[in-house]
């Protein structure tokens, strides 16, 4: 499982970074955060897939994080994508998307289904679960939280070998939780694995001031990715407009209990994120800044 980052620029591109738009890559799923101007041009570039099942979840309707979309759908299309796309998104979405193709006359060659946030839980299946949060910014906008479930413990190798349980398809049942048959014997996953290993709290803040809402939704991610428009230095900017400093979302990321933060989404009058990461560290001891095509694994 990874992060892979599209986009980390906030409401305009620049040189080096492209409009918002995160990926969450699983089991051959990806989960796309918001998709700013131009993201089908940097999903290209990551190699992530035109055909894989996948979800888009949209943080509100500001241009730089949602009109990328319109940009996928088409390219989607010209790669002769089959695959059903599902996005989830606020009030507003649907006609975003259904009007546009309209006005722009072009074809689907997949089904596109389009859901209205309306409940905290949007998701909940075998693998994981997806929640989400009103944010604090100019206009409807919510966080997401994806939580994965449980994974079955490590498989015990000599443990399956001393129930002479064959290596193949019944190790590979087992390994995934399933109970087998084995010569009449009913042999049941936890005889041969560990311990269930917890599955992993990944936040997606997108525009937002901190809130104490937030900090209860996001309370101990192993990962969180957080709004990091402004250096504290423009703290007042960062209040007029509803985004956060790095140093406010390294507070936050501490007052959490967030063990890996993740800046992003930088004004474009920075040429580099430099002070960010410095002022951050001096509150965060673990923490880092996000830049195009970056690729973080979760561990």
């Amino acid at each position: 499982m990874k992060l892979v980052f599209l986009g980390t620029s906030a409401a305009q591109p620049t040189e080096r970074r492209g409009l918002s738009c995160i990926c969450l890559e699983r089991d051959g799923e990806i989960l796309m955060f918001d998709a700013g101007e131009s993201a089908q041009i940097s999903f290209m570039k990551s190699g992530l897939g035109w055909n894989k099942k996948m979800k888009i979840f949209v943080t509100h309707l500001h241009g730089d994080h949602c009109v990328g979309i319109l940009g996928l759908l088409q390219t989607m299309s010209m790669q002769n994508r089959t695959e059903t796309l599902e996005i989830f998104g606020p009030s507003g979405i649907e006609e975003f998307i259904a009007a546009n193709i309209k006005v722009l006359n072009f074809g689907l060659s997949f089904p596109v289904l389009i859901n209205i946030i309306k409940d905290e839980k949007i998701i909940d299946n075998e693998k994981f679960s997806m929640y989400t949060c009103k944010a604090n910014h100019s206009i409807t906008a919510y966080s997401y939280l994806f939580e994965e479930k449980d994974k079955p413990g490590r498989f015990n190798v000599e443990k399956a070998k001393k129930l002479g349980i064959p290596e193949g398809e019944l190790w590979s049942k087992l390994q995934n939780g399933n109970q087998i048959e084995n010569n009449g014997i009913t042999i049941k996953p936890e005889q041969v694995l560990g311990e269930k290993r917890p599955g992993k709290k990944i936040g997606i803040s997108g525009d937002t001031m901190p809130t104490d809402e937030l900090e209860k939704f996001f309370n101990e991610c192993d990962y969180l990715v957080f709004d990091s428009t402004f250096l504290d230095k423009e703290k007042q900017r960062a209040q007029d407009t509803c985004h956060s400093t790095a140093k406010q979302a390294a507070t936050f990321g501490k007052n959490a209990k967030i063990k890996n933060l993740i800046l992003t989404h930088f004004s474009a009058r920075y040429k580099d994120e430099v002070e960010h990461l410095k002022e951050a560290k001096e509150i965060h001891n673990s923490v880092i800044t996000a830049r195009d095509l970056l690729e973080v694994e979760i561990k």
